[in-house]
């Protein structure tokens, strides 16, 4: 074969070679767009939006937020499992994805398949409050009022199998209770009732609580976080209270299509870390109610471990209370 056949022949074979990792190491080119399945202003895209901030500048493109809401955030990570896996939309996804697994009987995408996890970003750790009159100072108290009082106790929640919904019933399975569950259609109408005395107590997260506690309009109980939360400083966590099989928060990381190439996927990666690290993300992320996750947990196999680990562990109450949607 002539010299110039053989050279054209193996610059022609080693195109897939070489566009692979140049693509990922371009990446990204163009805006790149986040997909918040949730509405906007609520706490999911508060946090979305100032992350987002931050990653335009270490990525040098253009960060489009997306909101896709719908089935308690389905819809937006079904979304992204159906787009090009390519890394230019990716999701914020959370703990409502975990749930979704087993809460619906067919949810619109795989979790562990459809989806590849890129990175933990954040936590909102789970406060138990009750209406201000109720008489408990304490975890204790609280859990000895509920036991003597548990057929007329009633526990509200956000709607069935939200997270706060599946935060107090392992809280009152794990005291030994049965309790009545008020389900209202989101998290303000719930609360309302609570401060006007409607109903007992409600597990809900710390962006949610500490505007009320502050206010005095409800009584902080416990937070369910191995340590305190630096938002609730003087909030004794249920460990130190005694209580120490509780913990519970609201998690979000970053998903991409299946397919995406793994160079892209650790430039993704490193450059969240890198907004992560910032002092002023993590101030706005504390105000918000959030707290960006510790170094050692913001490998991509940690996330998909963690993932793996959280639809088991959020199946438990979905099974045990038979709560099932369409």
């Amino acid at each position: 074969m002539p010299l110039f056949r053989r050279v054209l022949t193996i610059a022609l074979l080693a195109i897939p070679y070489c566009t692979g990792p140049a693509s990922a190491q371009s990446w990204p080119t163009r805006p790149v767009t986040m997909v918040v399945g949730f509405a906007a202003g609520g706490g999911t895209d508060v946090l979305g939006r100032i992350i987002g901030r931050r990653l335009s500048e270490v990525l040098g493109q253009q960060v489009i937020i997306e909101n896709v809401g719908g089935a308690g955030g389905m819809m937006g990570s079904s979304r992204v499992a159906k787009s090009p896996p390519d890394g230019y939309t990716f999701v914020l996804g959370s703990r409502a994805d975990a749930i979704n697994q087993t809460l619906y009987k067919k949810p619109l995408y795989d979790l562990r398949t459809d989806l590849m996890p890129v990175v933990l970003i954040a936590d909102q750790p789970t406060v138990l409050i009750a209406r201000p009159d109720i008489p408990a100072a304490n975890l204790q108290e609280l859990i000895a009022y509920t036991k003597k009082n548990q057929d007329t106790v009633k526990f509200a929640s956000a709607g069935a199998g939200s997270t706060g919904h599946l935060d107090c019933v392992r809280f009152n399975t794990a005291i030994g209770v049965k309790i009545t569950h008020v389900p209202y259609r989101g998290g303000g109408p719930a609360m309302q009732d609570l401060i006007a005395g409607r109903v007992d107590y409600i597990c809900t997260l710390t962006a949610t609580a500490v505007p009320q506690i502050e206010s005095n309009l409800v009584k902080a109980i416990a937070v369910f976080t191995p340590n305190r939360a630096p938002m609730l400083a003087k909030l004794a966590t249920a460990k130190e209270q005694g209580f120490g099989d509780m913990e519970a928060s609201t998690w979000f990381g970053f998903f991409v299509p299946k397919g995406t190439p793994a160079g892209v996927i650790q430039r993704l990666r490193d450059a969240t870390a890198e907004a992560m690290n910032t002092p002023s993300v993590q101030e706005q992320l504390l105000k918000s109610g959030a707290l960006v996750v510790a170094p050692e947990r913001r490998s991509t196999e940690y996330f998909r471990q963690f993932v793996e680990s959280e639809i088991a562990k959020n199946a438990e109450p979905i099974k045990a209370t038979g709560i099932s949607m369409e």
